[in-house]
């Protein structure tokens, strides 16, 4: 008996759904799907749904008075004409429809949201979003400091720890 549960192996594929405020082409964006990338893994699947362009501020808002415009750039990326939040229910309920992500990431934000701005983050809204709908998502903001701007990259905190910070995270 012990020897037929030692032969059963569980294979994971760790979904995860990437998104931000900041719009598709922003470049924390890029950090955020490398952070994704690292956490998955090589087997797991990144899929990106971000605002087609700058969302800053815009909270927890939802488009639901006009469609939103999905574009698909390739097979993992896409950009939606909205809001963050737009972007959670754009993946959640188009882009994996049939294949739920299993996280969500938003980020990384250009810039801190710290105190009352998380209360119109675009960032933390679309995590919110991904929260209300029952999937584990996490919200990544970066802050700059003089010492930051002597970097490689004004994100190589986020670059360094992301993953680790994560997968801490996802395992509470």
């Amino acid at each position: 008996f012990k020897k037929n549960i030692e032969d059963w192996r569980i294979s994971v594929t760790i979904k995860i759904l990437v998104t931000n405020d900041d719009g598709i082409n922003a470049p924390g964006l890029a950090v955020a799907e490398n952070i994704a990338k690292d956490i998955v893994g090589e087997g797991g699947e990144v899929i990106t749904v971000a605002p087609a362009v700058d969302q800053s501020g815009v909270g927890h808002s939802i488009s639901y008075l006009r469609p939103s415009l999905i574009t698909k750039h390739n097979d993992s990326r896409y950009s939606v004409e909205g809001s963050p939040a737009d972007c959670v229910l754009a993946g959640i309920y188009y882009v994996m429809k049939n294949n739920k992500p299993d996280l969500i990431l938003s980020g990384v934000n250009n810039g801190h949201n710290l105190a009352e701005d998380i209360l119109y983050s675009g960032t933390v809204g679309a995590a919110m979003e991904g929260a209300l709908q029952g999937v584990k998502s996490i919200a990544l903001s970066q802050c700059y400091s003089k010492e930051s701007f002597k970097f490689n990259s004004v994100f190589e905190s986020a670059l360094q720890n992301g993953a680790k910070i994560c997968s801490k995270l996802i395992s509470l």
